[in-house]
């Protein structure tokens, strides 16, 4: 390390060149990066939904309904120049409406009420079309143009589009209101007016080359777009307040600046390594994922972690002495109390402390368990327009979720008789195929290739059902059930689902079988930097429990509360609070371990909190205010959730930290000097403790 910061802190104009051109150069490649919206391509290969889709794209040319438009007050042929106009516009295909299903030159009181009032209804006209992949948003614009504002429009690629539209400006908002918060929490917390501007600069680097680097991946999920960013910066700013702190320490020691640094980057580097390593492990569990928006998020946060920890231990060191006169122009006295009296609070408390998180702790782990889940999107904001003409949809024609099934193509009798089955399962309002809409008793002669092509294929039979079901939920997923299961009884294994209703009840199962997985992972991961890092059996143990029982009091306030909370938030916030505040209690544990070398436990814990509190609230209140402004300005439900859940989290590890990890320390003395190698820790009188060797 001697070696390394000599030579860095020497060519210390060439590094700061180099770092900058690398940020122009990554702030010009991240608007080529591009953003993938829809979570379903996240599915392993493997998921059912995954195979159906695949081979339904080969064998059809048709794809999924995705949208519905509602007209109001609207004739029949109005609806019909409607239909006419809207399938004109580039990247609207397979449009369906009331003269797809009968034949309308006859009198509609002579058709079946029922399959009627699915098209048209009280005047108001309801069509359903597909919007062409990756498009969305253009066509979405060009449908509002034709329908005016007076009409409505809902589906899957409206979603995709609203999240497309402010997924970008949401983040850029977030940015704007959390680097003033962070600026303003640091000219509390440090001496100068000059270092938090140090401090955001060398993250900032880190956070735009890591974006900007993103273009080495085929594509980045907009949950990913939404949160690695702040989430990076937010986490990593410890490590640049961890080295400058030290610097500041050394330059009372000597007056050599270059010297002063080269002492701080030996001593921070510990400290540093271990907190960025535990940090980077969590966020390489989600790698581990079934659904592999886990992997998506993981290997980008790891990516931005490894990168914040070369620029904090390059950029920075270089950085900071070529500022450092400017520093000493702008001291101010810190506005930070000392703490020596909360630590005095940690002792007094640290019995209750310590019995009232075992009574809590086991009631906490199976509240988080029984929690409700929401596996998609969740719903848009009813302030927006999309939001809005969600509901005016819903209301005027009820919720409609389009199914399709494919079953081997020829055997007609088999076709009719499930067709007439699918029909009998709850929720289902049509179902829509060759024997439904054709009659199999009319020979395909006599039909164009079109009409044809739209219910078979070379090898599959198409059919589609419309229910009156939501995006998801029980009643989703039972629909989902009863049609394969009712398909099956025909045609055994030799099905094949597609839908978003299908899609999201496989998310629901991949992602269900990934929770047990991703957190052992990221328990075990973190558990072993830990144990070399303290050199320690006993201490690992500790410090992940104390950071899991926050992770339990925290998923446990939803479950209370009964609060549905989007799943992929469950999954992520386990690895990503387990691997952001871990740092908080390697902090107080180490310097509690030096303490301890001269103090009696007590003692040592209040000369910690004197130590290292102002560094925990300093780096917990930035996290948890970015936590807090993601859920604020989030009008998507995924980052809403997550950036609530990350807040509180945060929040709550603080507490245990404070509270709870003191009081395991002073209680658990004796276990952690039998089990830490060389803990040397100051004796009482006539006492000893057996050290591992």
């Amino acid at each position: 390390m001697n070696s390394l910061s000599k030579a860095i802190l020497k060519h210390r104009k060439a590094v700061i060149t180099i770092f900058l051109i690398l940020t122009l150069v990554c702030v010009v490649l991240q608007f080529k990066v591009k953003v993938n919206y829809n979570m379903v391509d996240y599915l392993p290969e493997d998921a059912p939904s995954t195979v159906s889709l695949a081979i339904m794209e080969k064998e059809f040319t048709q794809a999924m309904p995705n949208t519905r438009v509602l007209l109001y007050d609207v004739s029949i042929q109005e609806a019909l120049a409607y239909k006419e106009k809207l399938s004109q516009i580039d990247g609207v295909s397979d449009l369906l409406w009331l003269d797809d299903v009968i034949d309308i030159k006859q009198p509609l009181e002579t058709a079946d009420l029922s399959t009627v009032e699915n098209y048209y209804k009280n005047n108001n006209a309801v069509i359903t079309l597909t919007m062409r992949d990756g498009d969305e948003v253009e066509i979405l614009n060009k449908i509002y143009e034709l329908i005016g504002k007076e009409n409505a429009i809902s589906g899957q690629a409206v979603t995709l589009a609203v999240a497309q539209n402010l997924s970008t400006a949401e983040s850029a908002k977030a940015f704007i209101l959390l680097v003033p918060t962070i600026i303003l929490i640091l000219l509390l917390t440090t001496s100068s007016f000059f270092e938090p501007f140090l401090f955001l600069c060398a993250v900032g680097v880190a956070v735009l080359i890591n974006m900007g680097t993103n273009l080495f991946f085929e594509e980045i999920s907009y949950i990913t777009q939404s949160i690695s960013p702040i989430l990076q910066m937010a986490v990593s700013l410890d490590y640049a307040i961890f080295l400058l702190h030290s610097f500041e320490k050394y330059r009372k020691e000597t007056p050599d600046v270059e010297k002063a640094m080269q002492m701080a980057m030996k001593r921070s580097l510990s400290t540093v390594l271990a907190s960025a390593l535990t940090t980077l492990f969590g966020f390489l569990a989600l790698v581990f994922m079934g659904f592999q928006i886990g992997s998506d998020l993981g290997i980008n946060l790891a990516k931005g972690i490894t990168l914040s920890l070369i620029s904090v231990m390059v950029f920075l060191p270089a950085l900071t002495l070529g500022c450092y006169k400017i520093i000493d122009k702008t001291k101010h006295r810190s506005l930070m109390p000392s703490f020596t009296n909360f630590g005095k609070t940690m002792v007094k408390t640290h019995i209750v402390a310590f019995i009232l998180v075992l009574l809590i702790l086991v009631p906490a782990f199976l509240a988080q368990k029984d929690n409700s889940f929401i596996y998609g999107m969740g719903d848009l904001d009813r302030t927006t327009r999309a939001g809005q003409d969600e509901l005016k949809i819903d209301e005027a024609f009820g919720q409609s979720m389009p199914l399709v099934i494919l079953v081997p193509k020829g055997e007609y009798a088999k076709e009719v008789a499930l067709c007439e089955d699918l029909k009998k399962i709850p929720y289902v309002t049509s179902v829509i195929s060759y024997a439904t809409m054709v009659g199999v008793e009319i020979p395909g002669d006599y039909l164009d290739a079109e009409t044809i092509s739209q219910f078979y294929s070379q090898n599959y039979c198409r059919i589609i059902l419309y229910a009156t079901v939501p995006t998801e939920g029980s009643s989703t997923f039972s629909v989902v059930e009863n049609m394969r299961n009712t398909a099956s009884k025909y045609y055994g294994e030799n099905i094949l689902t597609c839908g978003q209703g299908v899609n999201l009840y496989d998310i629901k199962n991949v992602v269900t079988a990934d929770n047990m997985i991703v957190n052992f992972i990221a328990i075990g991961a973190i558990a072993i930097v830990l144990l070399f890092t303290f050199k320690s059996i006993s201490l690992p143990i500790i410090l992940v429990l104390t950071i899991e029982t926050s992770i339990w009091l925290n998923l446990s306030v939803s479950y209370f509360s009964n609060t549905a909370i989007c799943y992929i938030g469950f999954l992520v916030i386990g690895t990503v609070q387990l691997g952001a505040t871990v740092d908080y209690a390697i902090l107080f544990s180490d310097h509690y371990m030096a303490n301890r070398k001269e103090n009696l436990p007590k003692s040592a814990v209040q000369k910690t909190a004197k130590e290292t509190v102002g560094s925990i609230l300093t780096s917990g209140s930035i996290l948890a205010i970015a936590g807090f402004i993601l859920q604020a300005i989030s009008t998507n439900d995924v980052v809403k959730q997550l950036g609530g859940l990350l807040g509180r989290g945060t929040l709550l590890s603080m507490v245990m930290v404070f509270f709870f990890l003191p009081a395991a320390l002073i209680i658990l003395d004796k276990v952690i000097a039998k089990t830490t190698r060389n803990s040397n820790f100051r004796q009482k009188e006539n006492q000893t403790y057996e050290k591992i060797s």
